[in-house]
């Protein structure tokens, strides 16, 4: 028999005037009393959490009514992209596409009342959706890269150029033809430093010239970035540098590559690129042009070492990009000096809406900018989200929301998924996310409302003090957003970032930009040249910030980071700064979390040995140092291996006086007699086991050794004709040379150039169990990498699979 219970409903206050006794008697309702049985979660579950749980879907049910679903989009758009291009192996467009429209058929019939199952199959529709347009954004680009060094005589149209400054130019050119050998698998575009030219090519130009082409490099070490994988995307199948000055090849006696409409046009733009790079350049001279041409056009070698390097360690190389700040700033400019200007007109300003106006006349300015920045990454996900802010005006939306932020971000992610693994987009919508967030908060901050700051004797003290504020949050805020992904990507954080922002923020807003941008607007008609002056007095008063900060020092190298750790500090972040309510707080203590779980447990253990993906640089890795096979190891390497494994110091090798035996000629391909074999063995031998443990000793030209801490040695070939020595010498064998086999007769580890190149750089770790080998790349299916595997003298691809490296003697 279920209780009664009696529930007594009184009028509101006021509802008794209409009575005309003045009062209403209560209304007595007789109901069934709710008992444990209708109720079992609250039985289940103690009070506490059960007010918990009600709490969380009640903040859950106002972050779908401010529009998070929406937020949250690219995010499993972006998911699904990532996830394709860092699985193991390929799989079938078909089956994705199966995939997706499956789930997007769940979603149009699942019943709107079950809010959370169509929440579910929509973010799975999106990572389906980023899979499927990751997978054709790949068959899109279908890049030629090269398979292994070669020199040729190579002839190509130049598409784009840029200088550095000391007489060296780097063209992108498209390939017309190679020769002197052909290559059997030539790319459609390659980038070639020349110099000793007498003037720049023009675009246009057709070009030939003995060269050097290489293909684009891939991670330093085992999880670094690959490079090779935004060589493919860029439409980039090989690097390399000409020898000596190229010619210019008539047009009508050349090879002519079929240009499309559009190609046509892009020539033309590259051109007045080019071309106003040049002007600005003649102007500013120094650094300090060049600096300014890259605001201008994204054209930054001609920026001196000293100056970039300066610039990059105290936090301000951002600025040379052409990103959100230089696309906001310019924008913003122009937006409210033209509405300035309209409204100097009353007549104007009464009758046509000069807010919208002025919104118009900034994207097309932006457009124009984004036209002759050379198209640059961080250019075109700055110009979206641009445009998409000052669209919204011409609705009455607001400018700065996040909403405006997640669209553009699902644009960007929709024509170019490939990007969302970059760190230019990963740090910039960082940024952009963390500082629409803070807007929000500083926007809605109480003290906006407090009536004695409103007094006109404060009103002064108060703008100020408020700008002076915006640039610190911003500042901090920025360096704060962007320092988890600095450190994943360059392995090292900039200690004294924020007060180089504070000090150059307002000399860029206030000097640099305003100036910049007049001088873009006078130069069709030669009036520039004072503008770009006060340009670059602006510019000269950054790079002194710059040098007197990087001065200090403060760089702090962290290394590298766990995937887990990358993985879970970016969900936190996420949900930080894309929720509005208390659950927002959740992303805090995720990143609290796992920074602590970080640092209590233990480091991984190093590698003790590190090869280069050519077999060209090899280092042996020590407790605060590494000691390479090379005096002057090649910078582009070796910096990614000091700040990855945390290693600044470096012991160069100790150079033998002799016994050096190079065969006659130095070609590879002479065998050393049996006296000579006997003799270099024996060098190697002495030289291993006199010289300091973990410390090379070489011979020019010709060979390498090492005696590490646990006994083994280790030997670096340059020449092929060492490699019997060597392998009985030795116990780990590396050489450079291409070589058919990969496997030494007396038992020693042989890493060949060949093998090399299929698994890309390795990690050596001594276990008790054997060697532990970690290699760049287990798998070569993807298209990014399956240049590794193709054979030229077959004209084929081999198996996808890397050779395993034996160190059996079989």
């Amino acid at each position: 028999m279920q209780e009664l219970t009696t529930v007594e409903l009184r009028p509101e206050a006021g509802a008794g005037l209409a009575d005309t006794a003045g009062f209403s008697p209560p209304v007595v309702v007789t109901r069934p009393a709710r008992t444990q049985s209708t109720s079992p979660l609250r039985h289940r579950l103690p009070a506490a959490a059960s007010q918990s749980l009600r709490i969380g879907m009640r903040l859950l049910g106002e972050e779908a009514d401010h529009g998070r679903l929406l937020l949250v989009s690219p995010v499993f758009l972006g998911a699904g992209a990532a996830f394709w291009f860092l699985a193991a192996s390929d799989f079938p467009l078909v089956a994705s596409l199966l995939c997706l429209l499956v789930l997007t058929v769940a979603v149009l019939i699942a019943s709107r009342s079950r809010a959370a199952l169509r929440a579910t199959l929509l973010a799975l529709a999106l990572v389906a959706c980023g899979v499927v347009s990751a997978q054709l954004e790949s068959r899109r680009a279908s890049t030629v890269i090269f398979d292994s060094a070669v020199t040729t005589t190579v002839t190509g149209r130049v598409e784009r150029r840029e200088g550095d400054g000391r007489g060296r130019w780097r063209y992108i050119l498209a390939v017309t033809g190679t020769e002197a050998p052909e290559v059997k698998r030539p790319p459609e575009r390659i980038t070639a430093i020349a110099r000793g030219a007498e003037a720049p090519f023009e675009i246009g130009d057709i070009i030939t010239g003995r060269a050097r082409l290489t293909p684009p490099a891939g991670p330093a070490l085992p999880e670094l970035n690959d490079f090779s994988f935004g060589a493919y995307f860029d439409g980039i199948g090989a690097n390399g540098f000409f020898y000596g000055a190229p010619e210019k090849v008539d047009l009508q006696a050349g090879p002519q590559a079929a240009r499309s409409t559009w190609e046509a046009l892009l020539e033309g733009l590259y051109r007045l690129r080019s071309g106003i790079g040049d002007r600005i350049r003649s102007i500013l001279p120094g650094d300090t042009g060049a600096f300014a041409a890259a605001l201008v056009t994204d054209e930054r070698r001609a920026i001196s070492n000293e100056t970039t390097e300066a610039l990059r360690q105290s936090g301000l190389a951002h600025i040379i990009a052409i990103s959100g700040l230089n696309m906001a700033l310019s924008a913003g400019i122009f937006f409210v000096g033209f509405r300035m200007l309209l409204s100097l007109f009353p007549g104007v300003a009464q009758a046509y809406p000069t807010k919208k106006i002025a919104a118009a006349g900034a994207l097309l300015a932006v457009t124009a900018y984004f036209l002759i920045s050379g198209f640059a990454v961080s250019a075109e996900r700055a110009f979206i989200m641009m445009a998409i802010m000052l669209i919204a005006v011409f609705f009455d939306r607001p400018s700065i929301s996040l909403r405006n932020v997640a669209l553009s971000a699902l644009v960007i992610i929709a024509i170019s998924p490939s990007e969302v693994l970059g760190p230019s987009f990963q740090m910039s919508f960082a940024a952009t996310l963390a500082l629409v967030s803070g807007y929000q908060l500083w926007k809605d901050r109480g003290i906006r409302e407090n009536a004695f700051l409103k007094l006109p004797v404060f009103r002064p003290i108060v703008t100020v003090a408020g700008f002076f504020g915006g640039v610190f949050l911003t500042s901090l805020i920025g360096g704060f957003s962007t320092a988890l992904f600095s450190i994943e990507h360059f392995h090292r954080l900039t200690a004294y970032g924020l007060p180089a922002n504070l000090a150059t923020m307002p000399i860029i807003s206030f000097i640099i930009m305003p100036a910049g941008l007049l001088a873009m607007l006078l130069m069709p008609f030669g009036l520039d040249v004072l503008p770009w002056k006060v340009v670059g007095f602006g510019l000269d008063l950054v790079i002194a910030v710059a040098k007197t900060v990087s001065g200090w020092g403060g760089n702090i190298d962290v290394g590298r980071l766990p995937a887990w750790y990358f993985a879970v500090a970016v969900a936190g972040f996420l949900l930080l700064t894309l929720l509005c309510t208390r659950l927002r707080h959740i992303g805090t203590s995720i990143i609290a979390v796992a920074t602590l779980i970080l640092l209590l447990l233990p480091v991984p253990r190093p590698p003790d040995l590190v090869i280069s993906e050519d077999g060209g640089l090899v280092a042996v890795v020590e407790t605060a140092a590494m000691a390479s096979n090379r005096e002057r190891p090649p910078d582009f390497i070796f910096d990614q291996w000091q700040r990855a494994l945390v290693l600044p110091t470096h012991h160069p090798p100790k150079m033998l006086e002799g016994p050096a035996i190079p065969p006659e000629g130095e070609d590879r391909r002479v065998r050393l007699s049996r006296d000579q074999q006997n003799e270099a063995r024996s060098a190697m031998r002495a030289a291993a086991t006199s010289a300091d443990a973990n410390r090379f000793s070489c011979v020019k030209k010709a060979w390498c050794t090492s005696r590490l801490g646990n006994g083994r040695v280790v030997a670096v070939i340059d020449n092929a004709a060492y490699l019997g020595p060597a392998c009985d010498a030795a116990d780990i064998v590396v050489t450079s040379v291409r070589l058919r086999f990969n496997s030494c007769r007396s038992g020693a580890t042989l890493f060949t150039g060949e093998t090399l190149r299929r698994t890309g750089s390795v990690e050596l770790r001594f276990a008790d169990a054997g060697l532990d080998v970690t290699a760049a790349f287990d798998d070569l299916s993807r298209p990014w990498m399956r240049h590794r595997a193709y054979d030229w003298r077959s004209n084929s691809f081999a198996e996808s699979g890397p050779p395993s490296v034996s160190d059996s003697g079989e």
